[in-house]
């Protein structure tokens, strides 16, 4: 695109448009959106102004970009068909500490999965995300070249779980190597922050509250105080953690990350699930859901990688109301928004066996404005004037968008990603008719599939019983013959 290229969705059919009077989105019906450059120019109205470029929004939903703020893009998609209905039975049915580890890609591996991440989170209308993996030669490249707005969360720790046994796990503690991994890691930030697409950035992320010193979680926060990102650490996501944060400290995650001095504004929490109050646990002398509400802490919440192991937060609908800042991840496979923002409302309210609990427009608004905010943006994540042109199209005239009443109901209990056909980063098309611009979809999924094959042939050499990958996670049915 030229450096003043005007384009026009003439006439589209819904718009979530941001009121700033009012202080929140609302719907418009056949009016205009227009950006120039990277810039959104109009909302709404009918514009009658040069263009370059005219796109029919008939038929058409246009939305802002959906902000994801917890990721792993470097590992998950391999998992897809092995941890599917997997957890250990003798840790909280966790997957974590016995099987995830054993079960990695190797670093052709590594770039297959990153690639069906990207297009998976682009194709479910992603426009911003939060990228948590450990660094890697390509990384950069791959984030740029995806045409995201990325943000950088270089993960290091002091210490690596294992369990001997699938019931204890133990932690091979080296506080030097955290700390070279941290210098590392903010080399890695510096970096993204200064790239020239002015799309990266970065963000410090300290691994897990149970994996890290004292020590490296304080210089952590401070470092992301001092350079003006934000700060993210895994807490409160496991039982298996919650017990062995109490047996060190004789504190909840959540209590010793107070006395730490990290649980204020500009923290996030990457989960946040097992506060004392959780049915799960029985720590009755606490109070972390008051420290979560005065703190200003923000809480990723990431409900599809836990539900699968029967797990689930109690409830999204009480964080919210208790006026605790949450955002959307997409922790685990399918890189998939819509899903997950499905997955969030459902869940929450099963959890509170309450309907109301949470609304369509609570999560949108957690995967919009929320994430933004707790990124410290406020120029994404809603269509209003002079806000950067991130958007998506979806076709309303997709079947399972139809009948059609709500879109965004139909867009996220039904279609999902299937009705979304294009993607406007910084005004640059990223999606074209339901086509990720970036990267070969399916040669990308045809290597993850072989990685995933070197990968089971890993396992049982690295599982401490020795165990094929099929007696761990079988098959649906055995294969004849």
């Amino acid at each position: 695109m030229s450096a003043t290229t005007t384009t026009v969705i003439r006439n589209a059919e819904w718009i979530v448009a941001w009121n700033n009077d009012i202080g929140r989105h609302e719907y418009l019906q056949g009016e205009d959106v227009v950006f120039r450059d990277d810039r959104i120019l109009q909302v709404g109205g009918h514009f009658n102004g040069h263009f370059d470029r005219e796109i029919d929004g008939r038929g058409r939903l246009v939305s802002p970009g959906l902000v994801n703020i917890h990721s792993h893009p470097l590992s998950e998609p391999m998992n897809k068909g092995f941890l599917d209905e997997l957890g250990s039975p003798a840790l909280y049915m966790s997957s974590l500490y016995e099987f995830m580890p054993l079960f990695r890609p190797d670093a052709d591996g590594t770039t297959a999965c990153t690639e069906v991440a990207l297009s998976e989170l682009l194709l479910s209308g992603v426009t911003t995300l939060t990228d948590l993996s450990v660094p890697y030669d390509n990384w950069i490249d791959l984030l740029d070249r995806s045409g995201l707005r990325a943000v950088l969360a270089p993960m290091y720790r002091s210490a690596r779980w294992f369990t001997k046994n699938g019931h204890v796990v133990e932690y091979e503690w080296d506080a030097q190597a955290g700390r070279d991994a941290m210098a590392e890691a903010m080399q890695v930030i510096d970096k993204a922050n200064a790239h020239p697409s002015g799309r990266l950035s970065g963000m410090v992320s300290p691994s897990q509250i149970d994996t890290c010193t004292a020590d490296l979680i304080r210089d952590s926060f401070d470092e992301a105080q001092s350079r003006g990102v934000p700060f993210q650490i895994h807490a409160a996501q496991s039982v298996v953690e919650f017990h062995e944060i109490t047996r060190r400290h004789g504190r909840t995650p959540l209590e010793w990350l107070h006395d730490l001095g990290v649980l204020k504004q500009g923290a996030i929490i990457g989960h946040g699930i097992f506060l004392n109050s959780h049915s799960s646990l029985h720590w009755p002398e606490a109070d972390d859901f008051t420290l979560l509400c005065d703190s200003g802490v923000a809480v990723a919440h990431c409900p599809t990688v836990f539900q699968r192991r029967g797990i689930s937060m109690q409830s999204v609908g009480r964080y919210l109301r208790g006026g605790i800042p949450v955002g959307i991840g997409t922790d685990t496979y399918p890189h998939n928004m819509l899903e997950e923002m499905r997955h969030a409302l459902i869940n929450s309210r099963v959890m509170s066996g309450n309907p109301f609990d949470l609304r369509t427009h609570d999560i949108f608004d957690a995967a919009t404005v929320g994430g933004a905010a707790i990124l410290g943006r406020d120029d994404i994540g809603r269509l209003a004037p002079g806000m950067k042109a991130d958007l998506f199209m979806a076709d309303v005239t997709h079947p399972a968008m139809r009948p059609l009443r709500d879109p965004l109901r139909s867009l996220i209990y039904v279609a999902a990603e299937r009705a979304v056909r294009d993607v406007f980063i910084d005004g640059r098309q990223v999606v074209s008719d339901g086509k990720v611009a970036a990267f070969d979809l399916a040669d990308a999924t045809a290597r993850l599939e072989e990685a995933q094959r070197r990968a089971e042939e890993r396992f049982t050499g690295l599982d401490f019983a020795g165990r094929h990958p099929r007696d761990v996670s079988p098959l649906t049915y055995e294969v004849a013959g």
